[in-house]
Order: C-alpha cells, then sequence, then structure tokens
C-alpha cells in the first residue's frame, strides 16, 4: 500500500465516488451526499440505472482485457469506493499474476481500500487528481507497479463528465496512453445526452453542489478519442458493448432509489456512452 496520509475526509459537499457507492449499494456515503441525490436525480432519474450499468460494463471490459487482449496491469483512474466486482477482482479471477493501481482524489477512497487491500502487493491505491496524469506517473507506487514497456490498460469508467473542458480533456486522457507501448488500451464512457438543454441543465446542478461536471454530446466524446482504434463493437451506449446477460449482477439498489430503476428505458436522451480503444 501507499504511505499516503489519509487527509480529513470532506462531509460538507457530496463527491461522485460516494454518490457512485450509493447506487450500487454501497454504505460508504453520508447525509450531504444523499441530501443532494435525493433532490437532483427526480430531474435525471436515469441516473441510476447508467451508475449501475456502469459497473456492468466494467466487469465485461476487464474481462475482455484480461482474458482476450492478455493485458496484465490496470491503472483505474477515478475508481471510487472498492464494492463487489472491483477492476482488480475481476482481472485477478481471469488472469491471477494482474497488477491494479488505483487512483482517485476522494480521500475515503484510499481509507477504505487500505483496509480491503491490505497485505495485497499486486494492487494499490493512491491519492492523485486524474486531471494531473503526470503526478500519476511520477508516484512511487505506479514506478513499482507499472511496467510501462509491457502493455497496459488505462480506466476513465464514468469519469469523462468530470473532466471540464478547462481541464483539456484530451490531454488528460492520452497522457499515459501516449507513453504506453502499442497494444495498450484506453477504456473510457461518460455521460451524453442529445438534448443541450439537458447537458446544460445537468451541468447546472452538480457544478452547482461542488462537483465539476461537464455533460458532453457523443461527437464531442468522438474527438476527445481520436486517435485510438475503437474494439469491436465500437463506441456506443456501453449496454450494447459485449452484453452478457449471465455476468454477476450487483448488489440491491438502496430502498430510496428503487423507485428510479428502469427510468433510462423511458427516454433516450441521456445514457452513458464509450468502450474500449486500442493504441495501435
Amino acid at each position: 500500500m501507499a504511505d499516503d496520509v489519509i487527509p480529513d475526509i470532506p462531509t460538507d459537499v457530496p463527491t461522485s465516488a460516494r454518490l457512485y457507492g450509493w447506487t450500487l449499494g454501497g454504505k460508504d456515503n453520508f447525509e450531504v451526499d444523499r441530501k443532494f441525490g435525493l433532490a437532483s436525480i427526480p430531474h435525471f432519474p436515469e441516473i441510476v440505472d447508467i451508475a449501475r450499468q456502469n459497473r456492468l460494463f466494467l466487469y465485461r471490459v476487464v474481462r475482455y482485457l484480461a482474458r482476450e487482449a492478455g493485458i496484465r496491469q490496470f491503472v483505474d483512474m477515478g475508481c471510487g469506493l472498492p464494492t463487489d466486482q472491483n477492476v482488480h477482482q475481476v482481472a485477478q479471477r481471469f488472469a491471477p499474476d494482474a497488477r491494479v493501481l488505483y487512483v482517485d482524489i476522494d480521500p475515503i477512497v484510499l481509507a477504505h481500500a487500505r483496509a480491503l487491500l491490505a497485505g495485497d502487493g499486486s494492487t494499490v491505491v493512491i491519492t492523485a487528481d486524474m486531471r494531473d496524469p503526470q503526478a500519476v506517473l511520477d508516484h512511487p507506487d505506479t514506478k513499482r507497479l507499472i511496467d510501462f514497456d509491457e502493455p497496459l490498460a488505462v480506466l476513465y469508467l464514468s469519469v469523462g463528465h468530470h473532466l471540464l473542458d478547462a481541464d483539456d480533456p484530451r490531454r488528460v486522457l492520452h497522457h499515459v496512453i501516449d507513453r504506453a507501448v502499442p497494444g495498450s488500451h484506453l477504456a473510457f464512457t461518460q455521460i451524453v445526452s442529445s438534448d443541450p438543454e439537458r447537458r446544460a441543465q445537468m451541468d447546472a446542478v452538480a457544478n452547482a453542489a461542488g462537483m465539476p461536471w461537464k455533460t458532453r454530446s457523443t461527437a464531442e466524446v468522438d474527438a476527445l478519442l481520436e486517435g485510438l482504434e475503437p474494439v469491436e463493437p465500437g463506441l456506443g451506449d456501453i449496454n450494447d458493448w459485449r452484453p452478457d446477460p449471465d455476468q454477476p449482477p450487483l448488489a440491491p439498489v438502496p430502498e430510496e432509489l428503487k423507485q428510479y430503476v428502469g427510468a433510462s428505458k423511458l427516454r433516450n436522451d441521456l445514457h452513458e456512452y464509450g468502450g474500449l480503444l486500442r493504441k495501435p
């Protein structure tokens, strides 16, 4: 494990990691997270489905990377709170020698992951900002665990919408993969909408709560990922990326969010978009 000193955990503003974990049935959240979620989700009820669809995509894409693409090292940017079927659990199920570096800016992630990963030298978590990928590369745990002479996978799963245009998202997303050898992969998903007014509304709600947010169109996401080769079936709604009805199920939805399950089937202007891309 990293020797990071865990800073005070902020409880006065909602965080994406805790909200995401809540939709997956996790208990590691605070009143400020639940209050924000219950106030905002009615305006974007698809969010509950989308979060859970993204977690199911994580399983499928990591399984593909470990079992079919031969990837043995993973960098999970903005990993969120540990729950069932984490990246290291999926990867090591299909490739026991896989190594995983988790990166998140929320200190509660480090606190919980330390307990989960105690004694696991093949998996580490560091507190760092994915918007500063060079700091991630310079971290001693990264240098110890990740070999840039071998193919790797960089995961940006349901965190692309936290990259504002001012962050230069294309630079952020390509920084690590540009240093990787050919045959490396980048997995990316983010919330998109075909409705400009709804994109602006979602951005305003999240940013007003102190959560950096940029909902994009599919064309804007495609532009960010240019230069990499999409793996079949390409970029699209993540539900269509190698669907598997027999993959392990998720934990139950929290009781207070059950009314929103299935909302994503009622309208189609908001969904999680992305896929897997390969460095040629």
